[in-house]
Protein backbone atom coordinates (compact mmCIF):
# COMPACT_ATOMS: atom_id res chain seq x y z
CA UNK A 1 0.00 0.00 0.00
CA UNK A 2 2.76 2.66 1.15
CA UNK A 3 5.54 1.55 -1.90
CA UNK A 4 2.18 1.43 -4.48
CA UNK A 5 1.35 5.43 -3.29
CA UNK A 6 4.56 6.88 -2.35
CA UNK A 7 6.41 4.66 -5.27
CA UNK A 8 9.35 6.77 -6.32
CA UNK A 9 8.26 9.89 -5.10
CA UNK A 10 10.80 10.25 -2.71
CA UNK A 11 13.81 9.36 -4.98
CA UNK A 12 14.83 12.94 -5.72
CA UNK A 13 15.25 13.78 -2.44
CA UNK A 14 17.20 11.07 -0.68
CA UNK A 15 19.31 11.61 -4.20
CA UNK A 16 19.73 14.83 -3.48
CA UNK A 17 20.65 13.76 0.40
CA UNK A 18 23.11 11.46 -1.19
CA UNK A 19 24.88 13.83 -3.35
CA UNK A 20 25.68 16.58 -0.75
CA UNK A 21 27.70 13.86 1.22
CA UNK A 22 28.98 11.24 -1.50
CA UNK A 23 28.68 13.26 -5.16
CA UNK A 24 27.61 11.10 -7.73
CA UNK A 25 29.58 7.83 -6.69
CA UNK A 26 28.15 5.26 -4.72
CA UNK A 27 26.87 1.34 -4.92
CA UNK A 28 23.44 0.89 -4.22
CA UNK A 29 24.41 -3.20 -3.43
CA UNK A 30 26.48 -1.72 -0.46
CA UNK A 31 23.30 0.13 1.12
CA UNK A 32 21.22 -3.07 0.75
CA UNK A 33 24.03 -4.73 2.97
CA UNK A 34 24.09 -2.04 5.17
CA UNK A 35 20.80 -2.25 5.70
CA UNK A 36 20.46 -6.06 6.09
CA UNK A 37 23.39 -5.18 8.86
CA UNK A 38 21.44 -2.44 10.71
CA UNK A 39 18.83 -5.63 10.84
CA UNK A 40 20.98 -7.88 12.25
CA UNK A 41 22.15 -5.32 14.92
CA UNK A 42 18.14 -4.52 16.18
CA UNK A 43 18.02 -8.33 16.28
CA UNK A 44 20.89 -8.44 18.78
CA UNK A 45 19.76 -5.35 20.83
CA UNK A 46 15.85 -7.47 20.92
CA UNK A 47 17.47 -10.75 22.24
CA UNK A 48 19.41 -8.02 25.01
CA UNK A 49 16.57 -6.29 25.99
CA UNK A 50 17.48 -3.17 24.13
CA UNK A 51 14.12 -2.32 23.04
CA UNK A 52 14.88 1.64 22.09
CA UNK A 53 18.20 0.64 20.40
CA UNK A 54 16.78 -1.97 18.69
CA UNK A 55 13.64 0.18 17.30
CA UNK A 56 16.35 2.80 16.08
CA UNK A 57 18.14 0.06 14.14
CA UNK A 58 15.48 -0.93 12.52
CA UNK A 59 14.41 2.77 11.05
CA UNK A 60 17.77 2.90 10.31
CA UNK A 61 17.25 -0.51 8.29
CA UNK A 62 14.42 0.62 6.57
CA UNK A 63 16.48 4.08 5.76
CA UNK A 64 19.17 2.18 4.05
CA UNK A 65 16.79 0.46 1.95
CA UNK A 66 15.02 3.48 0.70
CA UNK A 67 18.59 4.74 -0.55
CA UNK A 68 19.53 1.60 -2.22
CA UNK A 69 16.58 1.66 -4.46
CA UNK A 70 17.42 5.43 -5.20
CA UNK A 71 21.10 5.61 -5.97
CA UNK A 72 20.48 2.72 -8.38
CA UNK A 73 17.37 4.69 -10.32
CA UNK A 74 19.11 7.90 -9.99
CA UNK A 75 23.24 6.22 -10.49
CA UNK A 76 21.60 4.30 -14.00
CA UNK A 77 23.06 1.42 -11.92
CA UNK A 78 19.63 -0.76 -11.69
CA UNK A 79 20.33 -4.80 -12.65
CA UNK A 80 18.85 -7.98 -12.35
CA UNK A 81 21.08 -8.76 -9.93
CA UNK A 82 20.98 -5.61 -7.65
CA UNK A 83 17.01 -6.64 -7.51
CA UNK A 84 17.94 -10.11 -6.47
CA UNK A 85 20.78 -9.29 -3.73
CA UNK A 86 18.07 -6.79 -2.24
CA UNK A 87 14.80 -8.86 -2.17
CA UNK A 88 17.04 -12.04 -0.72
CA UNK A 89 18.36 -9.84 2.00
CA UNK A 90 15.46 -8.34 2.55
CA UNK A 91 13.72 -12.02 3.49
CA UNK A 92 16.78 -12.39 5.49
CA UNK A 93 16.05 -9.00 7.19
CA UNK A 94 12.44 -9.74 7.89
CA UNK A 95 13.03 -13.04 9.51
CA UNK A 96 16.15 -12.61 11.64
CA UNK A 97 14.09 -9.77 13.28
CA UNK A 98 11.11 -11.84 13.64
CA UNK A 99 13.56 -15.20 14.73
CA UNK A 100 14.70 -12.51 17.45
CA UNK A 101 11.40 -12.43 18.75
CA UNK A 102 11.06 -15.87 19.17
CA UNK A 103 13.55 -16.61 20.97
CA UNK A 104 13.02 -13.40 23.34
CA UNK A 105 9.75 -14.94 23.93
CA UNK A 106 10.63 -18.00 24.67
CA UNK A 107 13.43 -17.35 27.13
CA UNK A 108 10.48 -15.30 28.68
CA UNK A 109 8.26 -18.86 28.80
CA UNK A 110 5.68 -16.27 26.95
CA UNK A 111 3.96 -19.31 24.45
CA UNK A 112 1.30 -17.10 23.10
CA UNK A 113 3.64 -14.62 21.78
CA UNK A 114 5.87 -17.11 20.65
CA UNK A 115 3.43 -18.86 18.69
CA UNK A 116 2.08 -15.11 17.65
CA UNK A 117 5.85 -14.60 15.95
CA UNK A 118 5.70 -17.95 13.84
CA UNK A 119 2.34 -17.10 12.96
CA UNK A 120 4.04 -13.83 11.46
CA UNK A 121 7.19 -14.86 10.37
CA UNK A 122 5.15 -17.58 8.12
CA UNK A 123 2.96 -14.93 6.84
CA UNK A 124 5.73 -12.51 6.09
CA UNK A 125 7.60 -15.81 4.10
CA UNK A 126 4.44 -16.18 2.05
CA UNK A 127 3.78 -12.77 1.12
CA UNK A 128 6.92 -12.81 -0.77
CA UNK A 129 6.72 -16.33 -1.98
CA UNK A 130 3.17 -15.36 -3.60
CA UNK A 131 4.44 -12.18 -5.24
CA UNK A 132 7.82 -14.74 -6.44
CA UNK A 133 5.92 -17.10 -7.73
CA UNK A 134 3.44 -14.82 -9.30
CA UNK A 135 6.37 -12.82 -11.16
CA UNK A 136 7.16 -16.66 -12.34
CA UNK A 137 3.79 -16.57 -14.26
CA UNK A 138 4.77 -13.03 -15.89
CA UNK A 139 2.03 -11.38 -12.94
CA UNK A 140 3.28 -7.87 -10.94
CA UNK A 141 2.00 -8.75 -8.01
CA UNK A 142 2.09 -5.21 -5.25
CA UNK A 143 -0.90 -6.25 -3.67
CA UNK A 144 -2.17 -6.41 -0.15
CA UNK A 145 -2.28 -4.24 3.23
CA UNK A 146 0.77 -5.99 4.60
CA UNK A 147 3.47 -5.12 2.04
CA UNK A 148 7.25 -4.83 3.58
CA UNK A 149 6.99 -1.45 4.39
CA UNK A 150 4.06 -1.48 6.39
CA UNK A 151 5.39 -4.53 8.41
CA UNK A 152 8.81 -2.72 9.50
CA UNK A 153 6.73 0.73 10.14
CA UNK A 154 4.40 -1.19 12.70
CA UNK A 155 7.70 -3.03 14.20
CA UNK A 156 9.81 -0.45 14.66
CA UNK A 157 6.79 1.08 16.45
CA UNK A 158 6.04 -1.75 18.50
CA UNK A 159 9.62 -2.12 19.22
CA UNK A 160 10.18 1.47 20.21
CA UNK A 161 7.01 2.29 22.33
CA UNK A 162 6.25 -1.23 23.45
CA UNK A 163 3.22 -2.11 21.74
CA UNK A 164 4.72 -5.50 20.23
CA UNK A 165 2.00 -7.52 21.57
CA UNK A 166 -1.17 -5.67 19.71
CA UNK A 167 1.11 -5.45 17.07
CA UNK A 168 1.87 -9.03 16.48
CA UNK A 169 -1.56 -9.88 16.99
CA UNK A 170 -2.02 -7.48 14.28
CA UNK A 171 0.65 -8.67 11.92
CA UNK A 172 -0.03 -12.54 12.48
CA UNK A 173 -4.00 -11.61 10.97
CA UNK A 174 -2.74 -8.83 8.20
CA UNK A 175 0.15 -10.84 6.94
CA UNK A 176 -1.91 -13.85 6.29
CA UNK A 177 -4.73 -11.38 4.72
CA UNK A 178 -2.18 -10.16 2.22
CA UNK A 179 -1.12 -13.67 1.19
CA UNK A 180 -5.04 -14.31 0.46
CA UNK A 181 -5.33 -10.69 -0.85
CA UNK A 182 -2.47 -12.09 -3.87
CA UNK A 183 -3.77 -15.73 -4.14
CA UNK A 184 -7.36 -14.17 -5.36
CA UNK A 185 -5.53 -11.26 -7.28
CA UNK A 186 -3.36 -13.82 -9.08
CA UNK A 187 -6.59 -16.34 -9.64
CA UNK A 188 -8.40 -13.00 -11.16
CA UNK A 189 -5.57 -12.11 -13.45
CA UNK A 190 -4.84 -15.86 -14.68
CA UNK A 191 -8.45 -16.39 -15.70
CA UNK A 192 -9.18 -13.13 -17.15
CA UNK A 193 -5.73 -13.65 -19.90
CA UNK A 194 -8.03 -17.02 -20.38
CA UNK A 195 -11.37 -15.40 -21.08
CA UNK A 196 -12.15 -15.13 -24.82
Amino acid sequence: MISNKVGHKLDPYLFHLFQKFFGNHGNPNLFTLLGFLATLVASVFILKDYWIAAGLMIILSGFFDLFDGALARNLGKVTPFGGFFDSVLDRYSDLFLLLALLIYYLGRGDMLLVILSSFVSIGTALISYTKARAEAARISCNVGLMERAERIILLSAGVLFGWLTPILWVLAILTHVTVLQRIYYVWKKLNSTRAP
